[in-house]
């Protein structure tokens, strides 16, 4: 198992992905390359994101890539409410997908959080002590 595949963050952003893909299965062909494309793309790339960030050296990076999957939580946000909105979301569907899209957003903010905290602490720790 890859490292990120432990991370509570990433398996919500992976079940937000698959429930995007599932649903925008039923969205109309005419927004194929419009809404659907990119409602797919920021589910895949939050999810991606934290994978990403998780392989790279150091927390400094792991939080940037982290930043970048919030923006696509954000975004992908917006493009649902903008589909409900529409009329291309069945009003049904909006509660469970954005429970998850709120549950991914959370706990990627938290791991956010920690992960600056962890590279704070580092900073601190390496910093020359006084004699």
């Amino acid at each position: 198992m890859a490292h990120y595949e432990t991370l509570v963050a990433w398996k919500e952003c992976h079940t937000l992905a698959l429930m995007v893909y599932r649903l925008t299965e039923r969205f109309p062909k005419r927004e194929m390359y419009g809404l659907t494309a990119q409602a797919r793309r920021a589910a895949f790339s939050a999810a991606a994101n934290i994978a990403e960030g998780a392989a790279k050296r150091g927390p400094a990076e792991f939080r940037r890539f982290l930043d970048i999957a919030l923006g696509s939580l954000a975004e992908l946000s917006y493009a649902f409410r903008l589909a409900r909105d529409l009329g291309i979301l069945p009003e049904g569907e909006w509660p469970a997908l954005d429970s998850q899209q709120n549950r991914a957003g959370f706990l990627t903010w938290r791991l956010y959080r920690a992960v600056g905290r962890r590279s704070a602490s580092k900073t601190a720790n390496s910093s020359p002590r006084p004699s």
